[in-house]
């Protein structure tokens, strides 16, 4: 075997580090880097960041994180579901209702027991 048969590989590994890391360092060489109490404070997290890993944190954050997870993938099944409409015929069209009926019912379910509420 010849290790010129490995180069389109290595050229592969190194246009792909390139590819991560070299728009990174110029960012950092070339970008303006003023730090201020603003741009150090936490962002949408709820909580202190660099803080110890231990401390209580509000659970209600990353649960409403979750659920527009499940929401947002719902919508990226029903574009395509949309899209091919005519293709699936009636069993797709049940298949979907189904699906959606067992979100509303999770949805339903999260509304009843409080977990969208805030306060």
């Amino acid at each position: 075997m010849n290790l010129e048969t490995y180069f389109p590989v290595l050229l592969f590994i190194l246009v792909g580090i390139g590819v991560g890391v070299v728009p990174q360092v110029l960012g950092r060489i070339l970008g303006p880097h003023k730090p201020d109490a603003e741009k150090l404070s936490p962002y949408e997290c709820g909580f202190e960041a660099f803080e110890d890993a231990r401390m209580k944190f509000d659970v209600r954050y990353y649960l409403v994180a979750i659920l527009f997870i499940l929401f947002d993938l719902e919508v990226a099944f029903l574009v395509p579901w949309a899209v091919a409409m005519r293709e699936v015929g009636m069993l797709g069209f049940w298949s979907m209702m189904i699906f959606l009926g067992v979100l509303t019912i999770g949805l339903v379910f999260e509304w009843k027991k409080g977990a969208l509420d805030w306060e």
